[in-house]
């Protein structure tokens, strides 16, 4: 089966960029098969994202190789991505476990296409359920005193699984500025559209109390500003007065999922460009989730 390649562009905005790339593409046989692009008038960058089949025998690898000639006079940032390759990611959680049991089954059934490389935790709570789906679990304790060396052990797994990315599925320790910056754009994390409103404990009850009507969820790549990264994906639920503060934490529990769900499915298919302090995210083409399942 014909493997769709991906080609992302960041440059200057400037004349003729799509021409070029569309161009190339044609003379090396290519067809393209979706392609989204984004031209940035408050910044002056312009993003492109293109899908396409190599339809005459041209291998990927020379596709790339020769593309070299192509960017410079655009002063392109640019990158290739086979069809065939799956991102090593690797998910950290706590004590909630709705956001790690979703991602699991929607691995597990083949909806993520993602390699999940192991599961890092400083609690003891989803060993057991993690080694059961055969992935690696790996316990870091983090205390107050221990911090910079949990997250130097962090980091060797990281280097030593290959991992392209952290997925925070409800992981409750604050990430250091240093670990922050050594994994800049590979870091999602997850949470609930309470913030700042309702901090601390029991933030759904919080919003319960107060009567809130709309329950929301906000995924977005990790800074060293907590919970202020680069937006990826958000959505939200209505609430009535008829319901009760369980049912402020159910609904939550499944947004916070679904919102994660999406916004790893992006990022791993390289629909999402960081442009500043917020995030340009190409939405997938009609089918596109059938076909990206498969590569």
């Amino acid at each position: 089966m014909t493997k769709n390649i991906v080609l992302t562009v960041t440059c200057k905005s400037t004349k003729g960029v799509v021409a070029a790339i569309s161009g190339y593409l044609t003379k090396k046989g290519c067809n393209i098969v979706d392609s989204s692009q984004f031209d940035d008038l408050a910044t002056g960058k312009f993003f492109m994202r293109v899908s396409f089949i190599s339809e005459e025998g041209v291998s990927e690898e020379e596709i790339a190789d020769d593309f070299a000639a192509i960017a410079p006079p655009f002063e392109m940032d640019y990158h290739f991505y086979g069809g065939d390759h799956r991102m090593k990611v690797l998910l950290m959680v706590s004590r909630f476990g709705h956001c790690l049991n979703d991602l699991l089954y929607r691995w597990r059934i083949g909806a993520l296409p993602i390699d999940i490389v192991g599961v890092v935790s400083n609690h003891f709570d989803y060993q057991k359920q993690v080694v059961n789906h055969d992935i690696p679990f790996h316990h870091i304790k983090v205390t107050k005193d221990n911090k910079p060396q949990a997250e130097a052990q962090l980091l060797d797994l990281v280097k030593q699984t290959g991992t392209e990315l952290i997925v925070l599925a409800r992981y409750m320790q604050v990430l250091s500025d240093d670990l922050c910056r050594a994994m800049s754009g590979r870091i999602i994390n997850i949470h609930h559209s309470f913030l700042p409103s309702f901090k601390g404990a029991n933030p759904y009850k919080q919003a319960y109390e107060r009567g809130v009507k709309l329950i929301g969820a906000t995924a977005h790549y990790v800074t060293a500003d907590l919970d202020e990264g680069p937006i990826i994906e958000q959505d939200t639920v209505r609430i009535t007065h008829a319901q009760s503060a369980d049912d402020y934490v159910s609904l939550g529990r499944d947004v916070e999922a679904q919102v994660l769900a999406r916004a790893i499915h992006a990022h791993i298919h390289h629909r999402t460009f960081i442009n500043g302090n917020k995030t340009i995210v190409f939405p997938a083409s009609p089918g596109s989730y059938a076909s990206e399942r498969m590569g």
